[in-house]
C-alpha cells in the first residue's frame, strides 16, 4: 500500500472525526493538529529466533479533539515509521560464530487515542488501539542472506523475511510539556502474531519449532508541536 493512500485515508478520516464530534455537543469544541517527530526502539519478542532491539525513527501527524469539562480529549492520527532489528545467524551450518544480522521494517500505523488530562494542557496520559501496515522485513546486508538463522539447522536469513503484513497493536504513553510543544513517550505493542505469516511458507525448520511466534514492540522517544 502506498504512503499516498493513507495519507489520503487519514486526512478524510480526520474530516470525518471532526464533524462527528462538533455535532455531538453544546459547547465549543477546540480541534488541532499535531506534528511528531520521534526516534524508536524496535524488537520482535519470540522464542524462535534471538534478537536484538534496533533503533529507528518516526514522524506523525495527528487531529486532537479538545472536549472540554471531560476529563480526556481523543486523536485520530497515522504515524510513517523506519525501524532496525537483529537476528542472531551464522556463516556456516556447523560453525558457532554467530551475530547479530540487521533486518529493516517499514510500518504505517494508524491510531484512534484517548488522552486523560492529568494536568489539562501540560500532562495527559495517552493509550488506544491501532492498525498497522508493514514492509517484509529487509536485510541491511544482502551478502548475509545465506547465513543460517540460530536455533535452526538450515533456516536462513532471506528465508525469515516475508512476515504477517497487517497487524494489530495497542499504545499507552504519556505527554508533557506546554500546550503547543510536548515531550512524548509511547510505548506500541503487537497484540497479533507478526511471524504467523512464515508457517505458510513451506520452510526448512529442522532443528527448530515449526510453529512461528512473535509479537512486535515499539519504544517511542519524540517531540509533538500542536497548532
Amino acid at each position: 500500500m502506498k504512503k499516498t493512500q493513507f495519507a489520503l485515508l487519514v486526512v478524510i478520516i480526520l474530516c470525518f472525526v471532526t464533524k462527528i464530534f462538533a455535532q455531538k455537543s453544546n459547547y465549543r469544541i477546540t480541534n488541532g493538529i499535531s506534528i511528531t517527530g520521534a526516534i524508536t526502539k524496535f524488537d520482535i519478542a519470540t522464542t524462535n529466533f534471538e534478537t536484538k532491539q534496533g533503533d529507528g525513527f518516526l514522524g506523525g501527524l495527528s487531529a486532537t479533539v479538545d472536549i472540554p469539562h471531560r476529563w480526556y480529549n481523543v486523536s485520530f492520527g497515522m504515524q510513517l515509521s523506519e525501524s532496525t532489528m537483529g537476528v542472531s545467524a551464522r556463516p556456516d551450518a556447523v560453525v558457532a560464530n554467530s551475530e547479530f544480522i540487521d533486518y529493516k521494517l517499514f510500518a504505517a500505523q494508524v491510531a484512534i487515542l484517548g488522552h486523560i488530562k492529568v494536568i489539562p494542557d501540560y500532562l495527559t496520559i495517552d493509550l488506544g488501539p491501532m492498525i498497522q501496515y508493514n514492509s517484509k522485513l529487509e536485510l541491511k546486508d544482502k551478502t548475509k542472506e545465506s547465513y543460517f538463522v540460530d536455533n535452526y539447522s538450515n533456516l536462513m536469513t532471506e528465508d525469515i523475511t516475508d512476515i504477517s503484513q497487517f497487524n494489530f497493536n495497542g499504545a499507552i504513553g504519556a505527554s508533557v510539556g506546554l500546550k503547543f510543544i510536548k515531550l512524548k513517550a509511547q510505548y506500541i505493542y503487537g497484540f497479533t502474531n507478526i511471524l504467523k505469516k512464515l508457517e505458510n511458507q513451506n520452510l526448512d525448520t529442522a532443528g527448530g519449532d515449526a510453529r512461528f511466534k512473535g509479537n512486535q514492540n515499539m519504544l517511542v522517544l519524540g517531540v509533538m508541536g500542536s497548532f
